[in-house]
C-alpha cells in the first residue's frame, strides 16, 4: 500500500505536533517541512525547505497540512496553496470562515484540488457535536465553553503587536454557568459573557503598556465584548508559570424531549497540549481529504462532509466489527 505524503507547511508549536502525529499513523510519511524561518532542524529529522521551494514539489505531495496563524497567515496562505495542492487548514476565526470558505473554494476548483479548512477541536471536532445534538435534540439550547486553556491564536494574535515580546492568553469559562447548564437550565448567555480572557504579556523595555493594553481589548474577533484582563509580566514569570498550551473545553446542548422530559449532552476535551491535539485532528483528516482529491472532489470543504470512516486507517469491514 503506497502511505499517503505529507507536507507541513509551517513549523512552530502546531507544525511540530502534526509531525509528531504522523509517526503515529501507519499509512502516512512526511515528505516535507517548508518554512519562511532558515536552518530548521525537524525533530523528526525529515528535510526542511524554505517556503517557496513548496511549489517544486507538485505532484511529490499529496496533502499539505498547513500550520500557520488563523490572523495573518491561513487566510492568505491555504488560497495561495489550494491552487497546486490538496490540503488542510485549522483557521479558527470564526466571524472570517465563511469568507475564507469561499477564497479556498474559488482557489481549489480553478486547480482543481481538494481543500479542508478549520478543521481542529474548534472549530471542527465541537463543530460536529453541536451538529450531532442539535439534530438529535432539536427543542433547547447548544452552549460552547472553552478552557480553561491557552488559547494559539489568540495569544499569538497578541504577540504581533508592536512592543509585545511574548504573551499567553487563557480562555477561562464561568462555572456558574457550566452549572446551571447539567442541572438542565438553560440560560440566556452567550460565549462572550461565558467567558474571561485572561492575558499574560511581556512587554519590550520602554513599550507603553497602557497602549498595549488598549490594542489586546479591543482586537476585533479576538477580544472586543469579552470580559479581558491584561498582566504586564518578565519572561522569566512567564517561562516558569506559563511554559505549556494546555487547553480543552465542552460543548453542551440541553432539551426537551417531551414536556418535562430533560436530555442534557455533554462533550469534554481535556488536553496537554493544544498543538498536539491539533495536530492530531489535523493528521486524521489529512487522510479523509486525501480521500476526498481520490475520489475526484474539487473546492474546499470542511469536516461536515468528510465521512467518519474516511478519516479512520481501518477498512469497513474492521470498523464495524470493533467500533459500531
Amino acid at each position: 500500500m503506497n502511505k499517503i505524503r505529507i507536507g507541513i507547511v509551517g513549523y512552530g508549536n502546531l507544525g511540530r505536533g502534526v509531525e509528531a502525529a504522523v509517526k503515529l499513523q501507519p499509512d502516512m510519511e512526511l515528505t516535507g517541512v517548508f518554512s519562511r524561518r532558515d536552518g530548521i532542524k525537524t525533530v523528526s529529522g525529515v528535510p526542511a525547505y524554505a517556503m517557496e521551494k513548496m511549489y517544486g514539489f507538485k505532484g511529490k505531495i499529496d496533502v499539505m497540512i498547513l500550520c500557520g496563524g488563523s490572523a495573518t497567515d491561513l487566510i492568505e496562505q491555504t488560497p495561495a496553496v489550494a491552487e497546486d495542492f490538496t490540503c488542510i487548514d485549522s483557521f479558527d476565526t470564526h466571524p472570517r470562515i465563511t469568507e475564507h470558505f469561499g477564497n479556498v473554494d474559488k482557489a481549489a476548483k480553478e486547480g482543481g484540488t481538494a481543500a479542508l479548512i478549520s478543521c481542529g477541536w474548534d472549530p471542527g471536532m465541537f463543530s460536529l457535536q453541536r451538529v450531532f445534538a442539535e439534530s438529535i435534540l432539536p427543542q433547547g439550547r447548544t452552549y460552547t465553553f472553552w478552557g480553561r486553556g491557552v488559547s494559539q491564536g489568540h495569544s499569538d494574535a497578541i504577540r504581533r503587536i508592536d512592543g509585545v515580546v511574548d504573551a499567553r492568553q487563557y480562555t477561562v469559562p464561568k462555572e456558574q454557568y457550566l452549572n446551571a447548564i447539567r442541572g438542565g437550565e438553560t440560560p440566556d448567555v452567550t460565549s462572550l459573557d461565558a467567558h474571561l480572557r485572561d492575558c499574560y504579556v511581556v512587554a519590550a523595555d520602554g513599550a507603553d503598556k497602557n497602549r498595549i493594553e488598549r490594542e489586546i481589548k479591543t482586537m476585533k474577533n479576538y477580544f472586543v465584548g469579552y470580559e479581558t484582563v491584561v498582566h504586564f509580566i518578565s519572561q522569566e514569570e512567564l517561562d516558569r508559570n506559563h511554559k505549556g498550551i494546555p487547553h480543552g473545553g465542552f460543548v453542551m446542548r440541553s432539551g426537551d424531549t417531551t414536556e418535562g422530559t430533560k436530555h442534557v449532552v455533554e462533550y469534554v476535551l481535556k488536553l496537554d497540549s493544544n498543538p498536539e491535539f491539533t495536530g492530531a485532528v489535523l493528521t486524521a483528516y489529512a487522510r479523509g481529504v486525501h480521500r476526498l482529491a481520490l475520489n475526484g472532489s474539487v473546492g474546499a470543504f470542511t469536516v461536515f462532509d468528510i465521512p467518519p470512516a474516511w478519516i479512520s486507517p481501518h477498512s469497513g469491514e474492521e470498523l464495524r466489527a470493533h467500533s459500531l
